[in-house]
């Protein structure tokens, strides 16, 4: 049997207030800013946390808050795009994001965590491009918090 891959696991660092950055994962209009195209965010375990993309190719990531607590951590369901559905999405997501924030000298950590990734080269080449997915977006978040608040 396939060994199970490791978690993706990216942290970025902002030096603003943890509201203001964890705004950035709970509201529509702000995830819309930096992470895809459009949002349906329900606040609370249980609720959605529905993702739409037009580019870099179209696609609904139609999560459920699995875990939350303001201002310090969100834990969704992941559902992946088309190339990758059946083997990650079927008959449920495989996989979760869960979104941390902490303390740190320099600022805020923000650290993110893509689990749930099986064995095995298929999987192994969705985990390279959600990788490189949260990898940039991670920067795009970044730039868009320090942008809203400096101008």
């Amino acid at each position: 049997m396939d060994e199970t891959l490791d978690p993706i696991l990216i942290q970025v660092t902002v030096p603003l207030p943890i509201p203001m950055i964890y705004a950035a994962f709970t509201d529509p209009a702000q995830l819309s800013g930096w992470l895809c195209d459009t949002a349906e965010v329900e606040p609370r375990v249980g609720g959605i946390y529905r993702l739409g993309w037009k580019t870099p190719v179209a696609f609904e990531s139609r999560g459920e808050v699995r875990q939350m607590t303001p201002n310090f951590d969100l834990g969704f369901s992941w559902q992946a795009p088309p190339e990758f559905d059946a083997l990650m999405n079927r008959p449920a997501p495989k996989t979760q994001v869960y979104v941390r924030l902490q303390e740190s000298p320099e600022g805020i950590d923000i650290t993110l965590e893509h689990s749930g990734w099986e064995g095995g080269e298929a999987w192994e080449a969705a985990r390279s491009w959600h990788f490189h997915l949260w990898d940039e977006r991670l920067a795009l978040l970044r730039d868009y918090l320090l942008k809203a608040a400096y101008g």
